[in-house]
């Protein structure tokens, strides 16, 4: 088990990429009692001459033996398709649940926060880089069991386990295994996702988790393509699926300067938010700094992300957010009829919190979310 001491020094600076560890060898198998870690994929299908085809993200790629996926986690031995990270967990953390940003599930409350290895898109301005476009064995790393994981949960009283940092997508095996025990331990499950998943895992996932919030990139396909090597309509997609199946859903939109943050762009994803989703779905306008691939760029002028809450507010969007500018007055969750400021937020710290039952106190107006 974690200890105390273990589980506080935890931390994705802790774990951080180690080039030189070289923690897998020729030998490994599915199935080693030493290497619990790699276990039997989930959603695939064989072809001939022993390949195989992932059919967990829209990439589907076609994998022959002894080869790895996009994603870098995912293994082809001998025409069986292995993921290389069932509770390989290369972050532990106790964080605020407004960190994720979910703002509508469970305020001031904090999320037992894991990551593996691996991502099945490359964003050139990820803040997760040394996790997310890392092969498993050049991270250091500590194997813990679906029923470990919720047991920690358990002991530190910590109500929701997150699946964050990294892709939670490539890693969907642990996820479903974890979030079964914790959902019958009462503790809640949700994904930090790109949205980039084929529609048969995510409905299996929706099965056992309470929330999933989006990083969408942009409204443009030529943004997928260039900026993230990936596509739109998928992600698109992914949201409308979430929607349907009852799960709770936030969306970030993380504006960077001249890519993604013209005044069209962001009213048409406006538009097509209340035509599919509703007005009643949080978005998130978070603040670009330069990071990884992408360090040409200043960060977003606050400016930019007060247009951004406005043009969402006037197409009808009930909750809009800015984030990343901590003390920012658009921190808050206001009620949509009265203007009540029902939650006021510095940064992660609740300041206030005066929902009664999920309703505002001075119109009874319900608020959506997941509040106890």
């Amino acid at each position: 088990m974690i200890s105390r001491r273990e589980f506080c020094e935890l931390s994705i600076k802790s774990l951080a990429a180690v080039a030189s560890a070289r923690l897998f060898t020729d030998s490994l198998r599915a199935g080693d009692d030493h290497y619990p870690y790699i276990r039997d994929a989930r959603f695939w299908e064989a072809l001939e001459n022993q390949r195989v085809r992932c059919e967990l993200c829209p990439r589907r790629c076609i994998v022959p033996p002894g080869q790895r996926g996009y994603c870098r986690v995912r293994e082809n031995q001998g025409g069986q398709y292995k993921t290389l990270i069932y509770g390989r967990l290369t972050a532990i953390n106790n964080d605020p649940i407004e960190k994720k940003p979910l703002f509508h599930l469970l305020p001031g409350t904090t999320a037992l926060s894991v990551s593996t290895s691996g991502c099945n898109v490359k964003c050139k301005f990820c803040q997760n880089w040394n996790l997310a476009q890392s092969n498993p064995e050049d991270l250091n790393f500590r194997y813990v069991a679906p029923e470990e994981l919720v047991k920690t949960a358990e002991r530190y009283s910590i109500p929701t386990i997150a699946y964050t940092y990294n892709e939670p997508t490539v890693f969907t095996e642990y996820i479903l295994d974890t979030a079964s025990i914790g959902r019958e331990r009462g503790i809640r499950n949700v994904n930090i996702s790109n949205g980039y998943i084929n529609k048969t895992p995510l409905r299996d996932l929706c099965r056992v988790l309470d929330a999933i919030k989006i990083d969408f990139k942009a409204f443009s396909e030529n943004f997928y393509h260039d900026m993230v090597s990936g596509s739109l309509t998928p992600v698109l997609d992914t949201m409308v699926e979430i929607k349907s199946q009852g799960i709770w859903l936030e969306m970030v939109n993380l504006l960077i300067p001249t890519l993604n943050d013209s005044r069209s762009e962001i009213e048409k994803m406006c538009k097509w938010i209340i035509a599919n989703l509703g007005a009643d779905v949080p978005l998130h306008f978070t603040r670009f700094h330069p990071d990884y691939l992408l360090k040409n760029l200043p960060p977003t002028p606050v400016k930019t992300l007060d247009t951004a809450f406005q043009i969402a507010r006037d197409a009808g969007i009930h909750y809009v957010y800015v984030g990343n500018v901590p003390g920012h007055i658009h921190e808050n969750t206001v009620c949509p009829n009265c203007g009540t400021d029902l939650i006021v937020r510095k940064g992660y710290t609740i300041l206030k919190n005066s929902l009664k039952d999920g309703k505002c106190p001075h119109c009874n107006t319900l608020i959506p979310g997941i509040w106890s």
